[in-house]
């Protein structure tokens, strides 16, 4: 781990074709950050956070589609907006429009569910 406070998402959401880039930008013993870019059309499935933590974005640049229940009732997402996913709160978004959509995204705490990097490689 670095001990840099200021990360530049921008260096680590580069073009894909495919999914929804994903990039962890940072960890700690508490959080993990987490920069995305989604692409025109991309959807993330709708999904519960982690059972024990909470999903927070902030939404940098773009517009997103953010379903509010599973019945698909959907709320816009815009710049400087920040989005809160609660314990057992649906979480997820798609990209309607014309410019990638692109947030950046805490859970906390740490093990809520979410498997570090260092664990991942095992």
């Amino acid at each position: 781990m670095n001990d840099h406070c200021v990360y530049h998402s921008g260096a680590r959401m580069r073009a894909s074709a495919g999914d929804p880039i994903r990039a962890v930008v940072a960890e700690s013993e508490h959080t993990v950050i987490v920069a995305w870019r989604i692409a025109p059309g991309q959807t993330i499935v709708a999904h519960a956070p982690p059972p024990n933590g909470q999903g927070t974005r902030t939404i940098l640049s773009g517009e997103g589609d953010y379903p509010m229940d599973e019945q698909g009732t959907m709320l816009a997402e815009v710049p400087r907006d920040i989005v809160v996913a609660r314990k057992g709160q649906v979480y997820g978004t798609r990209c309607p429009c014309r410019e990638p959509l692109r947030f950046a995204s805490v859970l906390a705490p740490l093990d809520a569910g979410f498997i570090p990097l260092a664990q991942r490689a095992q």
